[in-house]
């Protein structure tokens, strides 16, 4: 205060030291020292000087004191663009955007400084297309581009997940002296990785003379965000090897790839490096991270001790230990876990009704279903998603149903996007089909704006399963003709149709064309194949493509042969079939009990007897033997 009177008795032959005062005001962000130095220089020549009220509108901008800033404004008799600049900024970065649009539109003459505010400040409160819109008009309007309308366009692109308009922007960047700059570079990185394009994101890095820490941030969680996560790892040691120190951001990113990745060695480093430097270890961020790596990589007892330690929690690192907990099949640890939380939201929600599912506690995810919705929290697709599957397991259309109201009711359309939906149209197929309600099934499916393989691979096993070969045929050939390319889940659907229609030229044709689809038949092809020609009667086919399998055959392949050879009544086949079971599992039963029933069957006592016999110095004679012997 006493500086303040200093300053009022003294004269002054400019506005200076109010400036500086100001200043001082600004760093400490004191509204009531502002208001303080204002009402000095209301007693002064300088009330009415541009410059000092101009200061003072940007200063109480910053000091949040926004009515404040907006009645200096409102009486000043005389306004400079730079009058108009500081409230415009105050407004758009305390997200009073549609005052700040009001007063754009007013102004005499924007520069562009006007413009850039009116940018950046809608992208940066999420309302990207206004953002965008304005971009487009500074640049109609001849106003010269720089990198402050560069960078918020961009994160406007990246925020509509725009690809197609972040493209132009990148053309009109690559036009103008900012093409070389690492800044720019690492926004094009961000935006291109948040469009989802890969491609795109790597040719901006490579071409790029210069790169900082941002850059190699960038290109990290691009690969990280979209995969392939191994690509994070792999620019992480190319970063390392130039000699950059990594910091929260990238250990982070890192850190999530190994948790995408279940790569629990490279985890183990990251982490190791992390204790080593003890510069990181209280970062939020990168606990989170840690916490949700070591729980992905079934490591939940570790995922604990880094939550134990973490100084400051939130609700991701809680949500992290539920899901942890519940991949682990601790779904009584999880819910316990999830009923300690201060604060929860969807996704914690979401990770113990996923528990609760893969878990086999199906009746109890319904349960939390309920319970979420008396809470009032809002499902998302994924809620969606974990109810169907619970309901498919339980095979109960009733409930089923249901759920498909609530699906109806959110107003989901099944269509790709920043929040696609697609998946919940897949579940609902798919927990229609499990239900034996064909026609359902085939309705979504046939209502949905969009499909992916998925889509096609629910419907076609679907059918498949339900005993409709013929059917699934029908789709799949739909499927090649709609450009969708097969999977192997695909071709797996397609080898059971016909297995169940008893279609073995078709099945033959679809199992050699695989790799025309780009396809390698995998043990499980190989299996259906065996089952298929094993129906038909075609043993010797089917023992011959089990020998000429690329890897060693398992129990189920063998099983599914001699089963086929019960039904024939092949006995020779039958035995060589049990006898390769016997060296995978010489300590299962199923075998000789399926040997010793053919025997049975053919009048062969003796051979029975024999099987007993050897049964009973396996140590396998068990109450199943019996009961195949009578």
């Amino acid at each position: 205060m006493a500086k303040h009177g200093l300053v009022r008795d003294l004269y002054l032959p400019n506005s200076s030291p109010f400036a500086k005062l100001l200043d001082s005001c600004l760093r400490s962000r004191s509204a009531r020292g502002t208001r303080l130095v204002h009402a000095r220089i209301l007693m002064t020549q300088f009330s009415m000087e541009i410059f000092i009220q101009n200061r003072l509108i940007d200063v109480y901008g910053k000091c949040d004191c926004l009515d404040d800033a907006r009645k200096l404004f409102d009486r000043m008799p005389q306004r400079n663009t730079f009058t108009w600049n500081s409230l415009i900024s105050v407004l758009t970065k305390s997200g009073f955007l549609d005052e700040a649009a009001r007063l754009f539109g007013s102004m005499p003459e924007p520069d562009q400084c006007s413009w850039n505010s009116m940018v950046s400040g809608f992208a940066q409160h999420d309302r990207f297309e206004e953002s965008l819109e304005y971009f487009v008009k500074m640049h109609r309007e001849d106003f010269l581009l720089n990198e402050y309308s560069f960078g918020s366009a961009l994160s406007a692109c990246a925020g509509l997940m725009d690809l197609n308009m972040g493209t132009q922007v990148h053309a009109l960047v690559s036009k103008s002296r900012y093409s070389t700059d690492v800044y720019m570079g690492s926004a094009l990185i961000d935006m291109y990785s948040k469009c989802g394009s890969v491609a795109c994101a790597e040719e901006v890095f490579s071409g790029m003379i210069e790169r900082n820490l941002v850059t190699w941030n960038s290109l990290i969680t691009c690969y990280e965000q979209n995969g392939p996560a191994s690509e994070a790892l792999e620019v992480f040691v190319r970063m390392m090897d130039s000699g950059l120190e990594p910091d929260e951001v990238t250990l982070a990113s890192v850190v999530s790839a190994c948790a995408s990745l279940c790569a629990l060695k490279e985890g183990l480093q990251i982490h190791a490096r992390v204790v080593k430097t003890n510069k990181f270890r209280d970062d939020l961020v990168l606990g989170n991270a840690l916490v949700d790596m070591y729980a992905k990589c079934s490591k939940v007892n570790e995922a604990r001790r880094v939550f134990d330690r973490m100084p400051i929690r939130n609700v991701v690192s809680e949500t992290s230990m539920v899901s942890g907990y519940a991949r682990a099949a601790s779904v009584k640890a999880a819910r316990f876990m999830f009923s300690k939380m201060t604060q929860r939201n969807v996704v914690s929600w979401n990770a113990l009704i996923a528990g609760y599912t893969q878990n086999g506690e199906n009746e109890e995810a319904l349960r939390l279903f309920r319970l979420l919705k008396r809470e009032s929290i809002w499902p998302t697709h994924y809620t969606f998603g974990n109810l169907l599957s619970a309901c498919a397991n339980l095979a109960d259309l009733l409930l089923g149903r249901q759920a498909h109201t609530h699906v109806l009711k959110q107003g989901f359309e099944f269509q790709s996007g920043a929040e696609s939906d697609i998946f919940v149209g897949n579940s609902l197929i798919d927990m229609y089909m499990k239900c034996g309600s064909i026609e359902d099934g085939s309705r979504v499916f046939e209502k949905m704006k969009e499909r992916d393989c998925v889509s096609w691979n629910a419907i076609i096993v679907g059918y498949a399963q339900n005993g409709y070969g013929a059917e699934a045929l029908q789709i799949f050939r739909k499927m090649l003709v709609c450009g969708e390319k097969p999977d192997h889940v695909t071709m797996i659907g397609v080898l059971c149709a016909c297995s169940h229609a008893g279609l073995v030229e078709e099945g033959r044709h679809y199992f050699f064309s695989m790799e025309e689809h780009g396809l390698i038949p995998l043990k499980d092809h190989y299996t259906c194949m065996v089952d298929l020609l094993g129906r038909a009667g075609c043993l010797n086919e089917a023992k011959n493509l089990i020998e000429a399998m690329p890897v060693n055959p398992d129990a189920v392949v063998w099983g599914s042969l001699l089963a086929a050879c019960k039904v024939h009544g092949n006995i020779e086949m039958g035995k060589h079939a049990a006898e390769k079971l016997l060296e995978i599992d010489p300590w299962n039963s199923g075998p000789y009990v399926l040997l010793s029933n053919m025997y049975a069957e053919l009048g062969r006592w003796g051979d029975v007897v024999r099987v007993r016999k050897l049964m009973r110095q396996q140590g396998s004679l068990s109450s199943q033997v019996a009961v195949g012997l009578k």
